[in-house]
């Protein structure tokens, strides 16, 4: 009896040593479509004995697990927002580690004839031509950036008829979405590049929309506070920050191509 007893207690104890070692993330969806996340997590361990669980979400509903302490730290893109939540006491150490940008996608055929425009310039298109435009609705960094851009040509999302459809949905589904009824919509560019290579000769969509510098896309991580959630892994999360942003890994993610295409440019301390 002594001895089961020691061996429960044992492995007990191991297993919970075990669960000391997972970090629990929340992140957006593209660094989960297009397979970044399950490219770093074994190298992360391999290198840490840390093991990376996540839940990718929209940046809002991230933010919202962070200041409700169910995860140790935060992987997003929505930076205002990520300086709002660090004001409320539950954020800290924030750090850059990539970005890439925002495309405005739509058929081949173009039929609202906005290839090559500004950002602005394109979306009044769309809304005169009531062209279908959707969005992924979700509160997501993604979602936030065409917000504001909408904002930016003055043109009220809330006013829209059945030309503007919210989604509820992730990237990709929107994106199929967007495809399937001759539609325009507007990801990050490492998204695009996944769904291209899921779609081979079938995409029958293009970037219509690109290059301005309103269509910037910074990702960054932001560990969640201890003195406000008790239940966080400080020490884990400052693991996965300190080795994210490392020179090793920057490369790492610099490598890490679809179609020959960097899906993110790293920028650690930049």
């Amino acid at each position: 009896m002594k001895k089961t007893l020691l061996g429960l207690g044992l492995g007990a104890m191991l297993a919970s040593s075990m669960m000391a070692q997972d970090l629990m993330m929340a992140t957006t969806t593209s660094t989960d479509n297009t397979g970044l996340l399950d490219y770093l997590a074994p190298k992360f361990e391999k290198d840490t004995g840390v093991t990376l669980k996540w839940v990718a979400t929209g940046t809002g509903k991230a933010l919202k697990m962070g200041g409700n302490c169910d995860v140790d730290i935060l992987f997003v893109h929505a930076p205002a927002s990520e300086k709002k939540f660090i004001a409320t006491g539950f954020g800290v150490d924030r750090q850059q580690v990539m970005y890439n940008d925002f495309v405005i996608i739509g058929p081949k055929e173009d039929p609202a004839k906005v290839s090559g425009m500004a950002p602005s310039v394109a979306l009044n298109a769309i809304k005169s031509q009531e062209a279908k435009f959707f969005s992924r609705g979700d509160n997501s960094g993604t979602n936030k950036k065409e917000l504001s851009l909408w904002k930016n040509a003055k043109v009220d999302t809330k006013e829209a008829s059945t030309w503007y459809v919210q989604t509820g949905q992730g990237m990709l589904r929107t994106i199929n979405m967007a495809s399937e009824k001759a539609g325009y919509t507007m990801t990050d560019r490492g998204t695009w590049i996944k769904y291209m290579s899921q779609q081979g000769d079938k995409n029958l969509m293009k970037i219509v929309v690109e290059g301005d510098k309103t269509l910037f896309n910074q990702y960054s991580v932001v560990s969640i506070n201890k003195e406000k959630c008790s239940n966080v892994k400080p020490e884990l999360a400052k693991k996965f920050t300190n080795w994210v942003v490392s020179p090793a890994t920057q490369q790492v993610i610099a490598d890490f191509r679809l179609l020959g295409q960097a899906l993110f440019i790293p920028n650690a301390g930049k």
